[in-house]
């Protein structure tokens, strides 16, 4: 049995690296108030800019994230996913780059975003990630987060960000892999948030039996970026069992993998598949 109590936090990020950092920081403060072992932040969490912007910005963003991320675990006793941030990738592009700290501040593991979110929702809103984002590596296993350093136990969890969410294979990779919990940190524009938002996230624990922790962006960023928010943690068997709605803030729920082996043996469906 390994239990651990999972934040989800959902934030306003802006531009202005320090600003959004200085919130990031003061939620993640109260959620480990409130008991968090874990607390997930969303894309983009510490830059929420235009694609020039992002660019000229990375290397300054990558390292306030980097030399800041460690202290947050260790004065907070958390480890925290640092959910989406640009990071340099070469030619002219970025990585967006998610980052998992233990409490100790040691860094478990870097995931970069594998799925480029290039779409035309309208003639005024439209998005081309791929024209400065690089993706990232397709070989990905899920990382084991400590829980109880007396008994050993952990918790096995597979990483991801936004657009991700679309592509079930990366999850069923990751199920196949041994993850019991997924993490979708994410920057859902308002327009697709509405139409597919819950219903991608329940499918995907769904299908894999696993629980889904979502943080999310909520808001307007900026002059025109609007966000989604509901961040959201959603159970094995697909209930959400807890929603921000779309405010700034924090979500809380305490995870346990043995709720995960109960539904994985009444519904074995991972064990039943032909392909």
């Amino acid at each position: 049995m390994s239990k651990i109590r999972v934040a989800a936090l959902q934030l306003n990020s802006q531009p202005d690296t320090r600003l959004s950092l200085k919130e990031a920081e003061q939620w993640l403060r109260r959620a480990s108030d409130a008991g968090a072992e874990l607390a997930a932040l969303p894309e983009n969490f510490a830059f929420l800019g235009n694609e020039r912007m992002m660019r000229e910005q990375a290397a300054d963003v990558n390292k306030a994230v980097m030399e800041i991320l460690p202290g947050w675990s260790t004065r907070f006793g958390m480890n925290i996913l640092a959910g989406g941030f640009p990071a340099p990738a070469g030619d002219g592009k970025v990585h967006n780059r998610s980052v998992l700290t233990g409490k100790d501040g040691s860094i478990l593991s870097t995931y970069d975003k594998i799925h480029l979110f290039d779409v035309e929702l309208s003639d005024e809103e439209y998005y081309r990630e791929s024209d400065y984002v690089m993706p990232g590596d397709t070989k990905i296993k899920p990382v084991e987060i400590p829980v109880s350093s007396e008994k050993g136990d952990v918790v096995k969890a597979g990483l991801s960000i936004c657009y991700d969410v679309r592509f079930p294979e990366l999850y069923r990779r990751l199920a196949k892999e041994g993850a019991e919990l997924f993490f979708v940190p994410s920057a859902f524009t308002r327009t697709t948030g509405k139409m597919h938002w819950e219903v991608l996230l329940r499918a995907r624990a769904v299908e894999n039996t696993s629980w889904v922790i979502a943080p999310a962006q909520t808001g307007t960023h900026g002059k025109k970026r609007e966000t989604y928010g509901h961040a959201m943690i959603i159970h094995p068997d697909g209930r959400v069992l807890k929603d921000a709605g779309t405010e700034t803030g924090f979500i809380i729920h305490e995870i346990d993998t043995d709720e995960t082996r109960d539904v994985r043996r009444k519904l074995p469906s991972l064990e039943h598949r032909r392909l």
